[in-house]
């Protein structure tokens, strides 16, 4: 979950439009978590996330990788926005984090709005992490769902745990499945959150190997990515995982039919594979995608939550109280 130039071929831009997706509740987390203790609480983290993102479109892709990264490496927990210090080895490094998560200035903006509008430090870095990702999906054009809060953050962070968690991008379906698994994901939310690549950037590193070496690949693609990353060298040169790198539509999953997907694990999921059937349903059925990937996320976000009085609520998201 974890972002140009346009392509030169044919655009086709289905826009999906908002309305709500529910699923039901855990015991453990509300939807309706802060309505007494801070009501202004998610407008105010809607505004800057809304800010954020008109600001620079991309923003939104980046929020919703943090919780994306955070999710799968020892549950929500909000440990992917702490600091390395002389005893936390923070996830920032990761191989899969190290120089590609952004967006913590907003998350501190976030915060600091936050606890001033509710006049005391009542809601957590995690629950920040999972309300800013869902209100990034709406802004560039997805369908909402209902956010469960109520999780607490945690005071310890690990990279080696991170490498080990979190879905890399030359991964082929088997070891994909199996990473999503481990954070409590069936194939179906393999595919339906694979689909947060509608929106976002990636690193010329990240997909090198697919545009020279492979095979799989539509051959005009290969040549205009080419045009960004050579052979050697710009590595950190950016492309875009579809064409509408800033709307949340299901071009991603029209790309994967026609061999255009960016990664090695874009493309794993169109390969005459068992996921073959759902990434063409979601390339033609708009709602059926956006009503799973909603689904999806609520299931994501329920991984593991530090509750009660467990953990902590952080006064500053980078460390520790």
């Amino acid at each position: 979950m974890a972002d140009g130039n346009g392509f030169t071929y044919f655009l086709l831009i289905v826009v999906v439009l908002v309305s709500v997706t529910t699923v039901p509740s855990t015991d453990a987390l509300s939807t309706t978590f802060y309505h007494k203790v801070c009501p202004k609480a998610l407008p105010t983290i809607k505004k800057v996330v809304t800010d954020a993102v008109n600001r620079e479109g991309r923003m939104g892709a980046s929020l919703l990788r943090l919780h994306f990264h955070d999710c799968f490496v020892n549950g929500c927990d909000g440990s992917v926005l702490l600091d390395s210090t002389s005893t936390i080895d923070g996830e920032k490094t990761a191989f899969g984090n190290n120089n590609s998560l952004r967006g913590f200035e907003v998350v501190d903006r976030i915060k600091s709005e936050v606890d001033k509008v509710c006049g005391a430090q009542v809601v957590s870095c995690a629950d920040i992490l999972a309300v800013a990702a869902r209100d990034s999906v709406v802004q560039l054009g997805g369908k909402t769902w209902k956010v469960e809060l109520g999780r607490r953050d945690s005071t310890t962070a690990s990279r080696t745990d991170a490498n080990n968690a979190l879905p890399a991008p030359f991964m082929d379906l088997p070891a994909l499945k199996t990473s999503f698994q481990n954070a409590g994901l069936d194939e179906t939310d393999l595919v339906a959150l694979s689909g947060g690549h509608a929106i976002g950037f990636s690193q010329c590193n990240n997909f090198k190997n697919r545009i020279y070496n492979e095979s799989n690949i539509d051959p005009l693609f290969a040549r205009n990515r080419k045009l960004t990353c050579p052979p050697s060298g710009g590595d950190a040169r950016l492309a875009p995982f579809d064409p509408t790198a800033v709307k949340f539509d299901t071009l991603y999953f029209k790309n994967l039919v026609k061999r255009r997907g960016l990664l090695h694990s874009d493309q794993a999921l169109f390969n005459g594979v068992s996921t073959d059937a759902l990434v063409k349903k979601y390339s033609t059925h708009a709602g059926a995608f956006a009503a799973d990937f909603g689904k999806s996320m609520i299931k994501m976000g329920r991984n593991k939550p530090l509750e009660g009085s467990s953990g902590q609520i952080r006064l500053n998201c980078r460390r520790i109280n």
